[in-house]
């Protein structure tokens, strides 16, 4: 076990809230800068450990997540200056209101504290997370997965030596060190899980510390009636094969019936350049070519994530059928509807209860970077505090500031009270 001392953290990130903004993108710059220059040594690292990855029988889906080559690297690297160049989410006034003459409320945003963070093959959420937490001055407890353990060790020893130690970072590497995280209640404030989904649903089982994250990425295309063929083939590919081991990679498409005959056919040629299997029901079915890219579809696999080259297929009747589908079987993380409908536009965005809704667009957009965020810890599904990709706001919580020139609650009861005056003031 590593002997973590999480008050320790709790005072580095205390002293990280107390610089200035200027000093914590000085701070995210020399990150980038170090990352860049030592960029052979982190790739040596990360071949090693896909290496050991091979040798011990891992999935290509989850080598391709544990992955670190140049161009990931660079996009990490990128995501770190996007985020430095990013208004700091710190000391924002959110609400000002006069409560009284002299009496002035004011919401003000604040860093939540310490973060855990606990990614399985992802050694580049690493880079995101510690740049998104010095952003939003926040402590970190980072726990990877045993697969990137040299990448992961390799890119925290880059980030300590240009940040005098980074004491307001601790890595962990065994489960037992995070048993303990979990009931570190009071002294870590968030956990931030990132992995399959018996991984999130196990942290989320076995921890009173508040989690942000999502359990499955179970994403739907639904091809309306009305969409533009050549449109809806381009994005239902995209949505699958772009990045196939993504939580926002599509795992199902639903075809409306009146387009199925059209569509089908042309989405199974463009999806046989890329080897996708298709799990397509009874109706689908009639619409494509056998080979071995078809197999039947059961009920259970419209409710798999598979982060691999296979999809679900299934025809439905109208709009009404696809949302009920979705509402079924959606992992509320990421849907889509391709149409050139205003109204069934409008009836999906409304209706479909996910973190993302999408149209006439790639399912891939749900990503902190791509929405502009900098940067993004996860996705969450839930419905409080943050929803979607999480960037630098869902990394801070607010507080009441309340500035008077003596007034008394005494003041406001009884007979001959002050009225309040409640007057909204501009942040």
């Amino acid at each position: 076990m590593d002997n973590v001392d999480y008050k320790a953290v709790r005072r580095a990130a205390l002293a990280l809230s107390l610089k200035s903004d200027e000093e914590r993108v000085a701070m995210l710059l020399a990150v980038a800068d170090a990352l860049d220059a030592r960029r052979q040594e982190i790739e040596k690292a990360n071949a090693l450990d896909i290496d050991q990855a091979r040798r011990q029988g891992m999935g290509e889906a989850l080598i391709h997540r544990l992955a670190l080559p140049s161009s990931k690297l660079d996009g990490a690297i990128a995501g770190v200056r996007a985020v430095a160049a990013q208004k700091s989410p710190v000391g924002l006034v959110r609400q000002r209101r006069l409560l009284d003459e002299g009496l002035v409320l004011e919401q003000v945003t604040y860093p939540i504290g310490v973060i855990g963070m606990i990614f399985e093959a992802r050694p580049d959420a690493l880079i995101q997370i510690v740049s998104l937490a010095i952003k939003s001055a926040n402590g970190l407890i980072l726990k990877g997965g045993r697969e990137a353990q040299r990448t992961n060790a390799c890119l925290v020893d880059i980030i300590r030596s240009c940040l005098d130690g980074a004491p307001f970072i601790a890595l962990i590497s065994s489960h037992e060190d995070v048993d303990v995280m979990l009931r570190m209640e009071g002294e870590v404030d968030l956990i931030i899980p990132r992995g399959s989904a018996s991984f999130v649903r196990h942290v989320m089982d076995n921890t009173h510390i508040p989690v942000l994250g999502h359990a499955d990425g179970i994403c739907s295309v639904y091809i309306h009636s009305q969409a533009n063929l050549d449109e809806a083939v381009a994005i239902a590919v995209d949505s699958k094969v772009q990045y196939p081991a993504a939580c926002n990679a599509a795992e199902t498409i639903l075809v409306d019936r009146a387009i199925a005959p059209r569509f089908i056919p042309a989405f199974q040629k463009a999806l046989r350049e890329y080897g996708v299997i298709i799990h397509a029901d009874g109706e689908a079915m009639e619409n494509l070519e056998k080979g071995k890219d078809v197999v039947p579809a059961t009920e259970a696999d419209f409710d798999t994530e598979y982060l691999a080259l296979a999809l679900a297929l299934k025809v439905v009747g109208n709009l009404d059928e696809a949302l009920e589908h979705i509402a079924a079987h959606s992992s509320h993380h990421t849907d889509a509807i391709v149409t050139e409908d205003a109204e069934a536009k409008a009836r999906f965005f409304r209706e479909v209860d996910s973190a993302d809704v999408f149209c006439n667009c790639s399912t891939r957009f749900a990503d902190g970077y791509r929405f502009g965020l900098g940067a993004e810890v996860g996705i969450s599904t839930s419905k409080i505090h943050a929803r979607g990709p999480v960037g630098l706001e869902g990394l801070v919580t607010t507080k009441w500031q309340l500035s008077g020139s003596g007034q008394l609650v005494a003041s406001y009861s009884g007979p001959g009270a002050r009225s309040f005056i409640h007057r909204e003031l501009e942040p």
